[in-house]
């Protein structure tokens, strides 16, 4: 049997379904992809953010940049999504806004909702950004102000040889970033930092000739500025002396170190002195009287080159001790004083270490960096031996007459006993220590001595010279010990109760001699705002290329510190709380609180 198949003609095709029109209008959003890759004309910038991490964005295109639908956060400049798709903007691929009150587009989810979520890229961009050192990127800068700074301390003109031509020595003497003069008002030339003041005589007419025209009128000049250098102007009655600075400092700044050049001047011949040479005769050469004390002079100018805590604060650094330790020294002074002693000090490395006073007396800052100078700084002092007889004028407790200050090194010799003469040949600057016994009565010198050597004996009997000299050689406390984990590279905390500083160390990377001043510099500007007139910040916090930096000031307190240029401000705010928190629990070690009174 043959089945019949039907012919295709006779074949019905199924039913189309029916169409039915929708009342509201497609969502055209709806219909929208997601961006994933930037192919629109828009353009790409990068963004760097103060962590270390960088994203991508766009500038807006041609229509107005809106927010992905997704990401919870809707552009200002958006429509509304009842508005249809002429508000949409169907050139953009990666969504973006110009910094408004909310981020967008591809920000959105760092800076706001999703802030919370890191992944490994964000985790490996805050483990680089906390190995950049402060000042790393400064290094290879082609226009580097501090790149010939090494050469600032270098011969000067009058140790040079009679070979170099004076156009050459000239220029040298132009080359150098910071300058002290001392003329007198006649125009006659005192003191120069840098070079031959038979060379320079012409530059110092014309600044005498400059600070006399302004010298009548009622505002007298203070400073002015010429290319990339400032001239500062501090007149003391028949001295004029002037500093010139390529290194940002504040005229105040400059004007206390000129201050600290005039104290150096008077602590030589005393303020009676000094007017009566003028009196007599205006045009005295001041030259003579003043022989010997250059190098004080041209030691306290370089430590302000390089960058002096002591004298930007205005406050003394003192040396870490246990406080029972610096009791027992204490002590041990107050209970072997002379009896004609004004004034006993116990000094480790430029660093106090104890001190005994009248109760109604204290020894100024300024008078004490006048001491460390001499002390330290030049070798005066320590070449003539260990045991010095010196009369001083400390022009801050009184400025009429002298004092007469007995100045004897101490070394510990191998048998526990401590010695006199050549004890700092052996020594590093930083570990040498000395006493120094102040009196107004000048043939107090055996009486004195007598207390030396009984004090020197009693701090080598009961240990105290090996605990000092521990202390000395232990030198600054690192970040590490400070606040340990924190990304902080140096601080330095003032306590304006005691007068007093701490700092950390210099150790490893700001210990050259270029870093150095750097980091000075920095720390000179950060004092500089937040000590301007007008000004009353309490706290500062300043980012740059080259580090991050913060500066809190308090009634009690004065807080700086230095971090890497990627460090964000939530890392330096919490290393400083912990900073301030070790200072103000270690505050009886490293300060000074009321010494010894009699």
């Amino acid at each position: 049997m043959v089945r019949e198949t039907a012919s295709p003609s006779d074949e019905q095709p199924p039913p189309l379904p029916t169409w039915t029109a929708t009342t509201s209008p497609v969502d055209v959003r709806a219909l929208q992809a997601q961006a994933t890759t930037a192919v629109s004309p828009v353009d790409i910038q990068t963004l760097s953010f103060p962590d270390g991490s960088r994203g991508t964005f766009s500038t807006p295109g041609p229509g107005p940049a809106s927010t992905p639908i997704g990401s919870g956060h809707v552009s200002p400049t958006s429509k509304d999504a009842g508005s249809g798709a002429d508000g949409f903007d169907d050139a953009a691929s990666v969504m973006s806004l110009a910094p408004t009150m909310r981020p967008a587009g591809d920000l959105a989810s760092l800076l706001a909702g999703e802030f919370d979520k890191r992944g490994s890229a964000w985790s490996m961009l805050q483990s680089q950004s906390a190995s950049i050192q402060p000042f790393e990127r400064s290094r290879g800068r082609a226009q580097d102000p501090l790149a010939a700074f090494e050469k600032e301390f270098e011969a000067s003109l009058d140790e040079m040889d009679d070979d170099f031509q004076d156009d050459e020595r000239l220029a040298l003497w132009k080359s150098k970033l910071k300058h002290y003069m001392i003329l007198s008002s006649a125009g006659k030339p005192i003191w120069s930092r840098h070079g031959d003041l038979n060379l320079i005589n012409s530059s110092i007419g014309v600044v005498q000739t400059i600070i006399s025209f302004y010298e009548g009128s009622k505002a007298p000049l203070q400073g002015f500025t010429a290319g990339d250098a400032r001239f500062v102007v501090l007149t003391q009655g028949p001295l004029y002396f002037v500093a010139i600075s390529k290194l940002g400092e504040s005229d105040s700044q400059i004007r206390s170190q000129l201050e600290a050049l005039y104290m150096q001047i008077l602590s030589t011949l005393t303020l009676p002195t000094l007017r009566n040479i003028f009196i007599n005769r205006p045009s005295s050469d001041l030259r003579k009287p003043l022989g010997g004390t250059e190098t004080l002079l041209s030691s306290l100018a370089d430590n302000f080159t390089l960058g002096s805590a002591s004298a930007l604060l205005g406050s003394l650094e003192c040396l870490k001790l246990h406080k029972s330790d610096r009791h027992a020294i204490n002590n041990g002074f107050l209970k072997l004083r002379a009896e004609k002693l004004l004034y006993g000090l116990i000094v480790a490395g430029g660093k106090l270490v104890s001190v005994i006073r009248p109760r109604r007396h204290s020894l100024h800052p300024g008078d004490l960096q006048l001491i460390f100078n001499m002390l330290f700084e030049s070798d005066g002092i320590k070449g003539g031996g260990g045991e010095n007889w010196i009369p001083i004028c400390l022009p801050a407790f009184n400025n009429q007459g002298y004092l007469y200050m007995y100045v004897s090194f101490l070394e510990e010799e191998s048998d526990g006993q401590a010695s006199g003469p050549d004890a700092s040949l052996s020594q590093s600057a930083d570990e040498e220590i000395a006493i120094v016994l102040i009196s107004a009565d000048r043939e107090s010198f055996y009486s004195l001595k007598q207390m030396r050597d009984g004090v020197a004996q009693q701090l080598a009997k009961n240990g105290s010279l090996a605990i000092i000299r521990k202390a000395a050689q232990a030198g600054r406390p690192t970040i590490a010990q400070v606040a340990p984990g924190s990304q902080i590279r140096h601080f330095m905390y003032k306590s304006r109760a005691n007068v007093q500083f701490c700092m950390s160390s210099l150790q490893p990377t700001l210990c050259q001699l270029v870093e150095r001043r750097r980091l000075m510099t920095l720390y000179h500007q950060l004092h500089a705002t937040v000590h301007a007139k007008h000004v009353h910040l309490k706290v500062l916090h300043c980012t740059s290329d080259d580090a991050s930096s913060l500066a809190w000031v308090t009634p009690l307190f004065e807080f700086y510190c230095v971090g890497g240029p990627n460090m964000s401000r939530a890392s330096i705010s919490q290393g400083a709380n912990k900073i301030v928190q070790w200072a103000k629990k270690e505050e009886q070690r490293i300060f000074i609180i009321g010494g010894g009174v009699f």
